[in-house]
C-alpha cells in the first residue's frame, strides 16, 4: 500500500509539474471582464477533426459557462486519470464545503466517499455540483480554489484564451468566464485528446445508491447522431449547450450560449448541427416531431407526450431533460440503454447507443 501511494504521489508531482509548465507567468486576473448575456445568443459549429468553423453568431462574446464548466473539469479528470494520479475505482473524499454546493447534487453527505468514476458519471449525467466539488478537491490536493487555477492553466495551454475559472462546478461567480470558440476548442479537444474516455458523455444512465440517475441531455435523445457533451443553466448565463454529433463519419461539434430556455436551445443546436453537416456535404435526415418519456407530477411515474421539436417555448423552462428508464439489474450497477423513444416521421426509427464497458464502477448518469 505504502509502494502504490508512493508511485501515485511521484506521478502527481510530475504531472502537476508538467501542468505548471504550460503556461509560463501564471494566471491572469480577469476580474474587470462582464459576462454579456440578455438573451443575446452565442454560438459556434466547428468540424471536430480539423476545427474548420462551419457557423458562428457572436462567438467571442465573454459569458457566464454555467455547468459547461464541468467540461474543464472532467478533461482535468482524464489528464490525471491517464498520467496514473488517479485511478477511476479510488475513492473520493466529500468534504463539508463540497457537500453545501447548490443543486443539482447527488446529495453527498461529508465524510461520504465516492469513486472517481462515479464522480464522472454524476457529472456527464445529472451535472451534480458536489460530486463536481469532490473530484476538484481530490485533484487540487485538498483546494476548489487551487483547482481552478490548474483548469485555467489547463485552457490557456488548450488555447482558450478568452476563458477563466473559479470553480469545478459552475455555480454563479462573476469572474468565471468563457466563449462559445473557447467551449468549441474544449469540445474538440476531449474528443481528439481522450478518445478512451470519450464515451461517458454518451451514457444514458447509471445506479447510485439504488437510485437511477438519467441523464438529462436532451439531444441524445432527440437529434440523430448526437453523442452527447453538457448542458448548463443559471438565471445569469441562460441555457447552454455544447453537443457533439457525427454522421457519415463527419463529427460536429456545436456550442449554445445564452438561450432563453430548454427548448429554444435544443432547437437551434439542432438547426445549427443541421446547417453544418449540410454544409460538409452530410445527407440530411428529417427533423421528426419526438415522442418522449415525461414524469408530469410525482404520482405519476411514467407519461407519454409529444415535444413539437420545431416550435420553440418562451416561458423559463426548469433545467430538467428527459431521459431514458433504466433497466436495473440486481447486484453490480449497469448503464441502461433504452430504445423504446420513438423519432416520428424521420428516416431513422430509434435512436440507440453503444454499450461501453466499465470495468471499475457503475456508469453515472449525468444532469443539464
Amino acid at each position: 500500500m505504502t509502494g502504490t501511494t508512493t508511485r501515485q504521489n511521484t506521478r502527481r508531482g510530475t504531472w502537476l509539474a508538467g501542468l505548471a509548465a504550460l503556461v509560463l507567468g501564471g494566471v491572469t486576473s480577469s476580474g474587470t471582464a462582464h459576462a454579456q448575456y440578455a438573451h443575446q445568443i452565442s454560438s459556434i459549429v466547428v468540424d471536430a477533426r480539423t476545427g474548420d468553423v462551419l457557423s458562428q453568431t457572436n462567438p467571442d462574446l465573454r459569458r457566464y459557462p454555467a455547468s459547461l464548466t464541468k467540461l474543464m473539469t472532467l478533461y482535468m479528470t482524464f489528464s490525471a486519470l491517464r498520467a496514473g494520479v488517479i485511478t477511476p475505482d479510488q475513492q473520493v473524499p466529500v468534504s463539508i464545503h463540497a457537500s453545501t454546493m447548490e443543486p443539482s447534487k447527488l446529495g453527498l453527505v461529508p465524510g461520504s466517499r465516492l469513486t472517481v468514476e462515479e464522480a464522472i458519471l454524476a457529472l456527464v449525467t445529472k451535472s451534480a455540483n458536489d460530486a463536481a466539488c469532490a473530484l476538484g478537491e481530490l485533484i487540487g490536493s485538498g483546494s476548489e480554489p487551487q483547482f481552478a487555477q490548474m483548469m485555467t492553466r489547463q485552457a490557456q495551454a488548450l488555447g482558450m484564451k478568452d476563458t477563466t475559472f473559479r470553480n469545478a462546478s459552475g455555480l454563479p461567480n462573476s469572474e468565471q468566464l468563457t466563449t462559445a470558440r473557447d467551449l468549441a476548442t474544449l469540445g474538440r479537444r476531449l474528443i481528439a485528446d481522450f478518445p478512451e474516455y470519450y464515451h461517458y458523455f454518451s451514457t444514458p444512465s447509471f445506479r447510485f445508491h439504488q437510485r437511477v440517475i438519467p441523464n438529462h441531455n436532451p439531444m441524445l435523445k432527440v437529434y440523430a447522431g448526437a453523442e452527447g457533451m453538457k448542458t448548463g443553466y443559471t438565471q445569469e448565463a441562460g441555457h447552454n449547450l455544447v453537443t457533439s454529433a457525427m454522421r457519415d463519419n463527419v463529427r460536429l461539434v456545436g456550442v449554445v450560449l445564452g438561450s432563453a430556455s430548454n427548448s429554444q436551445r435544443t432547437q437551434l443546436m439542432a438547426s445549427q448541427l443541421d446547417r453544418g453537416f449540410d454544409t460538409e456535404g452530410v445527407a440530411p435526415v428529417e427533423r421528426p416531431l419526438v415522442l418522449a418519456r415525461a414524469s408530469t407530477h410525482r404520482s405519476v411515474t411514467r407519461e407519454h407526450r409529444v415535444i413539437a421539436m420545431a416550435g420553440a417555448t418562451h416561458h423559463r423552462a426548469l433545467e430538467v431533460a428527459e431521459a431514458a428508464s433504466a433497466h436495473v439489474r440486481r447486484g453490480r450497477p449497469t448503464v441502461a440503454h433504452d430504445h423504446r423513444v420513438r423519432l416520428i416521421g424521420a428516416k431513422v426509427h430509434t435512436i440507440s447507443t453503444h454499450t461501453h464497458p466499465i470495468h471499475h464502477a457503475t456508469r453515472s448518469r449525468s444532469r443539464t
